[in-house]
């Protein structure tokens, strides 16, 4: 099929539905229907039917000039979390470990080139982005992405490391495609990741992968802290520890239950 191609089932009209409903985010709650046509490469007319369509079904209000999601929104995210039992296997023990570190904890899933979360216990914000679920990071730059990077074969590796967007989040980002195949090898030998104000200055992360009783890894926990008060090497030595017991926990509950149903395989792109 040649690039850029659709399969003769693909129904244009709802990719672009979707594609409106993505332009908003938390960065952009409130869009007026210009920067919407813009965000979603569609002409003013379309992205205004598809605005109120959306009105029409409650999924968008407006003041006859902004437009902003409702919390109908939610609904459509409802059936694969409600059938995804892993964040409510993970939370209790994700919650024990927090109130034994007294530091933030999430879970999070592949999904395409990036990570989501799925599962998070705050202590207090250390990062500058707001923190949720459902929120999204890439992949390559995320302590809980590139553990589960590491884990897929190495034609896939190197082909998500190919199609990467390798520019600079930091001084301290990977952006050499070498270096960073060459640091997932290495996070695939020792089980863990450390990445290190790569994504931020000043915040430095360590992740561990989930097993299923298959042993494939179905999603990552991770434990983000300062830099200022945690070297690399504390992080190592007192928090990695704790971080191990806890997925141990976790695969340990999620032994009794089977696989994590509807977790992502890492399949799948974005726009």
């Amino acid at each position: 099929m040649p690039a850029g191609a659709r399969e003769p089932h693909f129904v244009r009209s709802f990719e672009r539905g979707l594609a409106v409903i993505r332009a908003f985010d938390a960065d952009h709650p409130e869009l007026t229907l210009s920067e919407v046509a813009r965000v979603s490469d569609l002409t003013r007319a379309a992205a205004r039917r598809f605005l109120l369509t959306l009105f029409d079904l409650g999924y968008v209000t407006t003041d006859g000039r902004m437009f902003r999601l409702t919390p109908r929104v939610l609904e459509l995210g409802y059936s694969y979390l409600s059938s995804f039992t892993l964040p409510q296997i993970a939370e209790p023990h994700l919650e024990r470990l927090v109130a034994q570190i007294r530091e933030s904890s999430s879970l999070c899933v592949l999904d395409g080139d990036d990570i989501v979360y799925v599962a998070r216990v705050p202590t207090h914000r250390i990062m500058t982005a707001t923190i949720t679920v459902g929120t999204r990071f890439p992949a390559h730059v995320t302590s809980v992405g590139r553990v589960l990077l590491a884990q897929l074969p190495d034609e896939e590796i190197d082909d998500r490391v190919a199609r990467a967007d390798l520019r600079p989040l930091t001084a301290r980002t990977i952006v050499s495609a070498d270096l960073l195949r060459t640091e997932l090898r290495r996070v695939r030998r020792q089980g863990y990741a450390i990445v290190d104000q790569e994504l931020e200055e000043g915040l430095r992360s360590v992740a561990v992968p989930v097993r299923d009783r298959d042993g494939e890894a179905v999603a990552a926990v991770n434990i983000p802290v300062h830099a200022s008060r945690n070297s690399v090497e504390s992080v190592r030595r007192d928090l990695l520890p704790n971080l191990l017991a806890t997925v141990a926990r976790i695969e340990a509950d999620l032994g009794l239950t089977g696989p994590a149903r509807a977790a992502s395989r890492g399949s799948g792109t974005r726009r």
